[in-house]
């Protein structure tokens, strides 16, 4: 598994999309963070604080990580590569996982150059270093699960679909019903209904990490979809094979 992990890896890193991808993401968050007026401008805010980027980076990763993620199983069935999968001497779980892992690298990868964000607001304050530190450590974790989550549902996309732009659009469908979906329709309903439906959306488990607390209950919301996600994917393939 680790050979194969480190093949897909390599295929990511020679080919220009997943460099684009951290750009993209620099470059976009950056603009609004800093150079487009608005609510989301940390300067106009006047406050040391990086919950604009939290706000709005979940956006712009649930557009890129299918970009990335779309070819994963799409390309294998317009190319015909799938079929070989099952004469490989490793199982199909583990070839999957090595996908999963190695977009999940390139993900963490797209988001650790955001810290120059971190960096820039650590120094910018009236007092060098005020800055709400567990709260801004907890939107890294957060954003860091989110993005693996969105992996996972990518390559799940990437699995329905033979054509890569079908599953680029797929796979933002689904990240956007999981991030926000279920807590605006949860606004159309009474107890319990809408409870049931915030505690399905991501974006309640999101925020709560972003308080500075790890709460166990949004670390295995975040898991259980992952791995749910990710044993979906199994099945889509095994019965296209």
């Amino acid at each position: 598994m680790k050979a194969l992990l480190v093949k897909e890896l390599r295929s990511y890193l020679s080919s220009i999309i997943g460099y684009v991808v951290i750009f993209i993401f620099l470059i976009v968050s950056g603009t609004i963070l800093w150079i487009l007026p608005g609510a989301n401008n940390i300067i106009e805010n006047g406050v040391a604080s990086l919950q604009p980027f939290f706000r709005i980076a979940p956006f712009i990763l649930m557009i890129l990580i299918p970009a990335f993620t779309m070819r994963c199983f799409a390309e294998e069935y317009k190319t015909g590569t799938v079929e070989l999968l099952s004469t490989k001497p490793i199982s199909l779980t583990k070839i999957i996982l090595a996908k999963y892992f190695a977009a999940c690298l390139i993900g963490i990868f797209t988001i650790l150059p955001s810290l120059i964000f971190y960096i820039s607001v650590y120094f910018m304050g009236e007092i060098t270093g005020n800055i709400d530190h567990p709260s801004t450590i907890g939107g890294y974790l957060a954003l860091i699960l989110l993005c693996m989550t969105f992996i996972a549902i990518g390559i799940l996309a990437s699995s329905l679909a033979k054509n890569q732009f079908i599953a680029l659009l797929i796979g933002i469908i689904f990240n956007f019903i999981l991030y926000i979906g279920f807590s605006a329709l949860a606004g159309f309903f009474s107890f319990p209904i809408d409870y049931f439906l915030l505690k399905l959306s991501m974006v309640e488990h999101f925020i709560s990490f972003q308080r500075g607390v790890i709460d166990s209950r949004d670390l295995i919301y975040f898991i259980s979809v992952i791995i749910i996600t990710i044993t979906l994917t199994n099945v889509v393939v095994l019965n296209k094979k």
